[in-house]
């Protein structure tokens, strides 16, 4: 088996381009929704609306599965970590409770997970020469 030496630089750059893609995108499906939505018994939701969640990770599994797919997996998974959890913590530090830390924390653990989970079967199956297997 041949050790092949990992692409640093090249890490280095997808994970800055796939920051700079989430905070995009979270900007385009969240960053415009800032106000809660008030009920007529007096409860709040929001301020955002799960169709924009659900558009977010939906759009970023492409530049994460194309990232992945070429071996660089390594830049993907802290790139978009970052992107989310930076953009995050910009958008609910005006929280005075102080309790968008925990969301902030919340956001990059799950994102993290998930990314990394992500990579992790892309790899695998790209280690497999992209072959599923048969019953």
């Amino acid at each position: 088996m041949e050790h092949r030496r990992p692409k640093t630089a090249a890490q280095w750059v997808s994970g800055l381009v796939l920051a700079a893609v989430a905070a995009g995108l979270w900007a385009a499906w969240l960053g415009w929704d800032q106000q809660r939505d008030v009920h007529p018994d007096g409860t709040t939701t929001g301020p955002y609306e799960a169709w924009q969640v659900i558009g977010l990770v939906l759009t970023l599994l492409l530049p994460v599965c194309w990232a992945a797919s070429r071996g660089y997996g390594a830049g993907a998974v802290p790139g978009v970590t970052a992107g989310l959890t930076v953009s995050a913590a910009y958008d609910w530090s005006d929280d005075a409770s102080g309790l968008f830390v925990v969301g902030v924390g919340m956001v990059m653990v799950g994102t993290l997970g998930v990314t990394a989970a992500l990579v992790a079967v892309i790899a695998a199956v790209r280690r497999r020469g992209g072959a599923v297997p048969r019953r």
